[in-house]
């Protein structure tokens, strides 16, 4: 079999999973190449969406929060497109595949698999909708937009989507979560969607041995019996990554207790004036790419914790979980499915930082407690994110769709 994985970057959320998920059917012996921009050549059609986007938008807070698909590139004749048994859709935005692009790949007549990483197959143009429900008829008076009016930007794209999407599109949802937002929505109510997990190496993400984790510290300047708080994110700046609340949090925490004794290690791009106001002393990492590095800063935390106010299936929390890591986050999108709370950390209620705070304090302060949650998170991977379980549930997929023709 030959599955070709489609995906804008080959780095990212979504570039990262669908190379995990290269690696895992690979080692199942099927022929999985990736074509990514980067392949493709020419970057004007990303230059193009994003110009297109500019007398539209509200500011430039959304600039990349929403997405046209008006211009792409032409991926029907490629080689690797003629060669493959199946087509894997994964993210497909900001100038590698326009509405018409995907029509034109389903022309073929192949198998269509779609991994959907946020909401935009489903919207009017947004990638993740906020607490606005219109993607559930038919968008229009879109507050991403300089103009909301009910026939306004949102509304066009949504009846270009409902008129250009082709109906044989298999979608899969890294999530229950997103799932059950696709079918709910006006456009992918009748389509067929399943939800399956990204996938996770686990011989590489592993927890590390007391030594290791001494060292580590040692390497980043955390003092000797600190407990480690992890936070990650691409841009601390960004509204839906919830560093606001994580702030709020860690004040109350303070507030409360003097008694734990906690540092924090931030990675990923970080503002200086943002982490300074951290009621803790704080060690900012960076943006670290090589994922055996990513490994080791996973691995010697004691708690990772994620305020994400929207996400599907984040990478972060497997590879947390992965190396044996505690997680704490609010009871959004698919951190839920991955996080039992008790069990492999704790889930606060939506925007309640007194929770999260709490949720911090259970697990920190009690090491029993947290050595058997260590021990569920490994469990919780083992059994569903191993990237030997997930290959083979796409591979029956693949199979199941071929069968169809």
């Amino acid at each position: 079999m030959n599955v070709l994985l489609i995906n804008t970057y080959p780095h990212g959320g979504a570039g990262n999973a669908c190379k995990r998920l290269q690696k895992a059917l690979q080692g199942r012996g099927v022929d999985a190449p990736l074509l990514t921009t980067e392949d493709a050549g020419l970057r004007w059609p990303f230059y193009a969406e994003r110009l297109s986007f500019l007398p539209y938008e509200k500011d430039k807070s959304v600039r990349f929060s929403f997405s046209l698909a008006n211009f792409g590139k032409d991926l029907h004749k490629h080689p690797l497109v003629e060669a493959a048994d199946v087509l894997h859709l994964h993210w497909i935005n900001q100038g590698l595949l326009s509405l018409d692009g995907i029509k034109a790949l389903a022309a073929l007549g192949k198998p269509i698999v779609w991994t959907l990483h946020d909401m935009w197959a489903f919207t009017g143009g947004c990638h993740y909708s906020g607490d606005c429900k219109h993607y559930k008829s038919n968008c229009g008076n879109c507050w991403y937009l300089k103009d909301p009016a009910p026939n306004d930007l949102s509304n066009k794209i949504w009846n270009r989507k409902k008129n250009t999407l082709p109906a044989n599109i298999q979608y899969v949802t890294c999530s229950k979560w997103l799932a059950d937002m696709a079918l709910s929505s006006g456009l992918l109510r009748q389509s067929k969607v399943t939800a399956i997990p990204n996938p996770i190496d686990t011989d590489l993400f592993k927890p590390l041995n007391r030594a290791a984790r001494a060292l580590q510290h040692t390497t980043w300047g955390v003092d000797e019996g600190s407990l480690v708080l992890l936070f990650v994110a691409m841009n601390i700046k960004e509204h839906r990554k919830g560093f606001s609340y994580l702030l709020e949090a860690l004040k109350i925490l303070k507030s409360k207790t003097d008694q734990l004794p906690i540092e924090i290690v931030v990675m990923g791009q970080s503002d200086p004036e943002a982490l300074a106001m951290l009621p803790y002393k704080t060690h900012a990492l960076g943006l670290i790419k090589d994922e055996s590095a990513i490994r080791q800063v996973y691995a010697s935390a004691d708690v990772f914790v994620i305020p994400s106010l929207e996400d599907n299936l984040p990478n972060t929390v497997m590879e947390s979980l992965a190396c044996g890591t505690p997680v704490v986050g609010f009871d959004t999108g698919g951190i839920p499915e991955m996080v039992g709370h008790g069990k492999e950390g704790i889930i606060a209620p939506q925007r309640d930082a007194h929770a999260l705070a709490n949720g911090i304090y259970t697990i920190l302060s009690d090491k029993s407690r947290r050595e058997v949650m260590q021990v569920a998170a490994l469990v919780k991977v083992a059994e569903n994110y191993e990237q030997g379980v997930v290959a083979e549930r796409y591979m029956g997929l693949y199979e199941a769709n071929l069968a169809a023709l």
